[in-house]
């Protein structure tokens, strides 16, 4: 089956990959495409850049610099941008926290907030996750206390991801221990340069720093820096969650990650064996995007489609199995690898280790994959 775009859509696409592909720093674009570490200071440059043009954060209200699109526009937007090697704006800001102000905050906060979020002048961390209240998020245990005016919080959040950068952190705490613990939950914005706020670092399996651990004690946050209603939080973080899980299904970035190891492997792929592993995963992300299409077609009012599950469950696993397939295309000339080594000879291959290691993640985060067959279980199959 082929599915074709209508002119209009298709000039669209056109548009987006010019913009992408000539307006954007090729040093970026580079980093992005030969699989190495970008800095906090190309990520935010990629992300001005976009929003100079009104491209960063089309899926906001039109008055806070969003694009009354489609969701066809969007996907192709994001499919193009991941295509052309362009950092995806700032998943805590873009897609998390930026949607939440926009929708439950007070006309101050989103005039203090929303314009410095949409172009990265503040980096937004996500304080979620705790020790033990990471799938089972409403166990959480950092507490916000009334003292006055202020809140006054305590306790910790763990797998921090970049908040070694951030400038504030969006942070559900509890603020009633005595109802049912999804009810007693708010939202609080944090300035992480409050006294009591300590960041720190994790260190992964292959020797790089992504994650963190993010210490509250005795902190004290303004009153007016609540989001939402009082005990109102869990409400916001299902809101929050269902945005995070649009463009679960990365068909660009895993196949632009395809073509650069076919690129790469050389002689290699005279093996039929590695032929036929590159063809099966090239049919599997032609059917992935096919699919993703349909989804973004059906969508409507901006919710996620049922469907979304597929998506995410397919879409990380041909992102894992892309990663392994370079991995052992590599072979042994991968092991000398640690994050951060970006040595040019052999690049890809002393960087596949890595990629590998970390996109195990990719079937845990945004709702595990075993939660995703759950749904498609009930929403899609009907048992």
């Amino acid at each position: 089956m082929q599915l074709e775009l209508s002119p209009a859509d298709a000039e669209f696409r056109t548009r987006m990959r010019e913009f992408f592909t000539t307006k954007v720093s090729q040093e970026i674009r580079d980093t992005v495409l030969e699989g190495r570490h970008l800095t906090r200071d190309q990520i935010v440059e990629a992300q001005r850049t976009l929003n100079a043009e009104g491209l960063a954060v089309p899926h906001w209200p039109v008055e806070w610099g969003g694009q009354d699109w489609t969701e066809l526009q969007r996907h192709l937007w994001h499919e193009e941008m991941q295509r052309a090697g362009v950092p995806i704006p700032l998943a805590f800001n873009a897609s998390m926290i930026g949607p939440v102000i926009a929708h439950f905050g007070t006309q101050e906060q989103k005039e203090r907030f929303l314009p410095a979020t949409a172009n990265l002048d503040i980096w937004w961390s996500q304080g979620f996750s705790e020790p033990d209240a990471g799938s089972d998020l409403a166990s959480l245990r950092t507490t916000a206390v009334r003292d006055g005016d202020d809140w006054v919080v305590n306790g910790q959040k763990t797998w921090t991801t970049l908040g070694q950068h951030g400038d504030w952190i969006f942070t559900l705490v509890r603020t009633d221990p005595e109802v049912k613990k999804q009810a007693g939950i708010s939202m609080l914005l944090i300035d992480m340069t409050t006294p009591g706020v300590e960041v720190r670092p994790i260190e992964l399996i292959d020797g790089g720093h992504e994650v963190n651990e993010v210490w509250f004690s005795d902190v004290r946050v303004p009153g007016d820096l609540l989001v939402g209603e009082l005990n109102g939080g869990w409400t916001i973080a299902k809101f929050l969650l269902g945005n995070e899980r649009v463009g679960v299904a990365p068909v660009g970035a895993t196949k632009r990650a395809l073509a650069a190891v076919k690129a790469n492997a050389g002689a290699l792929l005279d093996d039929p064996l590695v032929r036929a592993r590159v063809a099966e995963l090239e049919t599997e992300l032609l059917a992935l995007e096919l699919t993703a299409l349909r989804v973004v077609a059906h969508s409507s009012d901006g919710a996620p489609h049922p469907a979304s599950s597929v998506l995410k469950l397919r879409g990380t696993e041909l992102q894992q199995a892309v990663s392994e397939l370079a991995l052992d295309l590599a072979g042994p000339g991968s092991l000398a690898a640690r994050a951060g080594d970006d040595s040019p000879q052999e690049g890809w291959a002393r960087r596949s280790a890595p990629t590998y290691l970390n996109l195990r993640k990719a079937s845990i985060y945004g709702g595990s994959n075993e939660i995703q067959r759950q749904i498609i279980s009930r929403t899609i199959l009907g048992l």
